[in-house]
């Protein structure tokens, strides 16, 4: 059982904005961390809300990954990435 990293085309844009040294560690993070994992909800912590619980981030200093784990196909869809004041705004 090997899971599969994608990103959504927001968060491809916003890991091309951060600066090079943590765009380069948010994706050591996911490929050395999360990929390895059974199940990757055991480092993660789920979304509060409602309409939120389906979400689940990671942390890597200050900043969050947002994404949605897709059990059916092994996939982590990263759907947002960025600082920790900022990364929780619509």
């Amino acid at each position: 059982m090997t899971w599969q990293i994608e990103f959504a085309a927001a968060a491809k844009r916003e890991l091309e904005k951060l600066d090079k040294p943590v765009a380069r560690r948010i994706v050591s993070f996911l490929r050395e961390r999360i990929l390895p994992l059974e199940n990757p909800r055991t480092i993660a912590a789920a979304l509060k809300g409602a309409r939120l619980g389906e979400f689940w981030w990671y942390r890597v200093g200050a900043f969050r990954i947002i994404c949605r784990i897709e059990d059916n196909r092994l996939v982590v869809l990263v759907l947002r990435v960025g600082h920790r004041r900022e990364v929780y705004r619509p």
